[in-house]
């Protein structure tokens, strides 16, 4: 079993405002969950906690605090204010610790950390016998809680180590996704603050104004956590051709994302299934594909799974019962004629790469 560095899971999310308690399995979750019925999207339809990613290799991730306060405002992880937001990611940042007291996560904010870690999980399968923490690295999807440029090396110094500047809608910083504009007054402050810091610049989620006004200003490493190809789902959520390459120019690394509407086009949201649209974990190696081939290789491309980010199994690929069956991507990948580095790479090679360049 190849180790499984998942670059995008939103664990404190689930634990905080879906309640879930990640040392649980999926299953036992879903039990709870179906014994108390609430109207909240992905119920009792969880894939994703600390006994499923042991089972499925996922030693290391890049795990986030998410409160914005966009506008108009997101459907989840959304706040009136910058300092509601802020509140918001010091609780999650809360739970992170009270996980590692338990014994279930270990934080990772250097190399020497990094590699300590690495060789604990050096064999997936005994390592998630030993029941070993799950190493992470902290990242902030969107930075509205950032309530002043300055409360970066607030951040810096708890361990944050990635971000991205925007979510959904109209940020305090940068555009989300889906809405027109570029950078706002302050964003190039944050960007060239985060430069100082070393806070890899994450690239996802910003609309492609802000994307490119991004990249010019920013000069450290950057990354894409999950996002996937617009040639294959036209939609600006995912990026360009021009943009993936710009992103391989810069030494970056692309997390191809299982949320289903992203894999496979003509999703329709509330009436799409994944088996009426025969989504299938296949099909993220389509994704994969297509950015190796424009860049050649297979050094760009990773996973950045963001299961159970909003979502459950009713947007998951249909042969995904748990985040551990991301694991059978080895097989399609082989199938496809990816070698055994190759595949080592994209489950975890190239974004350790990528985090040693920063680091370094």
């Amino acid at each position: 079993m190849n180790l499984l560095f998942d670059v995008h899971l939103d664990l404190s999310l689930n634990a905080l405002e879906w309640n879930r308690d990640l040392r649980l399995s999926s299953s036992e979750i879903r039990k709870i969950e179906s014994e108390n019925p609430r109207e909240i999207k992905g119920h009792a339809l969880g894939t994703t906690t600390f006994p499923d990613m042991r089972r499925g290799g996922i030693g290391l991730c890049v795990a986030t605090q998410i409160g914005g306060c966009m506008k108009p405002r997101a459907f989840v992880a959304c706040w009136e204010s910058p300092p509601q937001a802020w509140a918001m990611t010091q609780g999650q940042l809360a739970w992170y610790q009270a996980m590692e007291d338990a014994g279930e996560m270990e934080q990772i904010t250097d190399l020497a950390g990094l590699d300590a870690h690495l060789e604990r999980w050096k064999d997936p399968e005994t390592a998630a016998a030993n029941n070993e923490p799950i190493g992470y690295i902290l990242s902030l999807e969107g930075a509205d809680s950032m309530v002043t440029i300055d409360h970066l090396e607030r951040a810096w110094e708890y361990g944050l180590r990635a971000m991205g500047p925007s979510h959904y809608g109209k940020g305090r910083y940068a555009m989300g996704h889906d809405v027109e504009g570029g950078l706002t007054a302050e964003g190039p402050d944050l960007l060239r603050k985060m430069d100082e810091l070393g806070i890899i610049l994450d690239c996802t989620h910003l609309n492609d104004e802000s994307f490119w006004q991004a990249l010019e200003i920013y000069e450290g490493p950057v990354w894409a956590s999950h996002s996937n190809c617009r040639a294959l789902v036209d939609d600006p959520r995912q990026f360009n051709d021009e943009q993936i390459k710009a992103l391989i120019e810069r030494g970056a690394v692309i997390g191809a994302v299982f949320d289903a509407w992203m894999m496979k086009a003509g999703w329709v949201r509330g009436e799409s299934t994944p088996e009426t649209a025969d989504v299938r974990i296949e099909i993220a190696a389509d994704h994969i594909d297509h950015i190796c081939q424009l860049a050649g290789n297979a050094k760009h491309c990773g996973i950045g799974s963001d299961l159970d980010g909003g979502f459950g199994r009713e947007q998951s690929p249909r042969d995904l019962d748990t985040i551990a069956d991301l694991q059978k991507l080895d097989g399609i990948l082989k199938n496809r004629g990816y070698s055994d580095d190759d595949i080592a790479g994209i489950f975890h090679g190239n974004f350790l790469r990528r985090l040693r360049e920063a680091w370094s």
